[in-house]
Formats: C-alpha cells, structure tokens, sequence
C-alpha cells in the first residue's frame, strides 16, 4: 500500500513538472589574463563587439532590469533580458525573450575563469526547450554560436 502511494505521488509530481530542459555547454581556453576577457565580454552589449553574428546591440532597461535588443546580421532581432550578474565570479545570466531561435524558455550563463598561470578559460552554457525543431536540432544550433562566439572571444582577447 505504501509502496503504491509512493509510485502515484512520483506519478503526479512529474505530470505536473515541465519537461527536462535541453542543455549545451561550450568552453574554450584564452590566452589572456581574466580581467582583460571580461573586459571584452563583461558588459551585457558587449555581445555586439565580438560575436560575429551580431551587427549590433541596443541596451534598454524595462521593470529595473538590463534588457538588449540584437540585430543580427543577415537579419532578424533577439531580445535578451539580464537575470543575473556576478563581476566578482566574471559571469552573468540571462534569458532570451523574443527570438527566431528554435529554443523556449531558454537561460544562458557566460563566465570567465583563471586558467593556467597566465590565461583564462570562457564557459558558455544554456539551458532550453526545443521549440519548431528537434532537441538535436536546436542544440545544434545553440552550439553553432556558442562556437563562433568563443572563437571570436579568443580573436578579440589576444
């Protein structure tokens, strides 16, 4: 009987979760001290400096928080809310809002750490549910400018 109530409330509580997020993460070691890579990346608009895929970056603020707008090139718009900030840790979060990607409910985390006795190590991390598109295709896509954007970090840090 006990054992029976246990597997309905299991039943239940998953029911009633949402669906496990997908997930990507993507590092690269930088042959620059930390400070000089969050000087690069570390502001919320930074993104329209150094990744490629970005022809610019409007900052706004809606409700006390950092809210950006990229134009991207080729076309196309992603808004971006800030939802967390740590310069002490070198990261910060945010969630996207409005966007073409085929991802829901995503939140992302970009952080710079000490790496080697000079260098750096960038970690790019989302979290997402895929939306119009398989969970191997969106990740696919989340990847693709993970990639490019740490490329670039890489480029624009040394």
């Amino acid at each position: 009987m006990l054992k029976q109530l246990f597997s309905a409330a299991a039943l239940v509580a998953l029911a009633g979760s949402p669906a496990l997020a997908a997930e990507v993460t993507e590092a690269t070691p930088v042959n620059a001290a930390p400070e000089k890579v969050w000087a690069t990346i570390g502001g919320f608009c930074g993104i329209g400096t150094w990744h490629p895929a970005v022809e610019a970056c409007a900052l706004s603020t809606q409700g006390g928080k950092n809210i950006r707008t990229l134009s991207l090139k080729g076309g196309g718009t992603i808004v971006e809310e800030e939802v967390g900030r740590d310069d002490a840790r070198m990261a910060y979060s945010y969630r996207i809002l409005e966007s073409p990607l085929p991802v829901a409910n995503y939140v992302s985390t970009i952080q710079v750490e000490p790496s080697g006795s000079a260098g750096s190590k960038v970690t790019w991390t989302g979290s997402f549910e895929p939306k119009g598109a398989s969970e191997a295709e969106a990740k696919a896509v989340i990847d693709g400018i993970y990639v490019k954007g740490l490329a670039a970090i890489v480029d624009k840090s040394t």
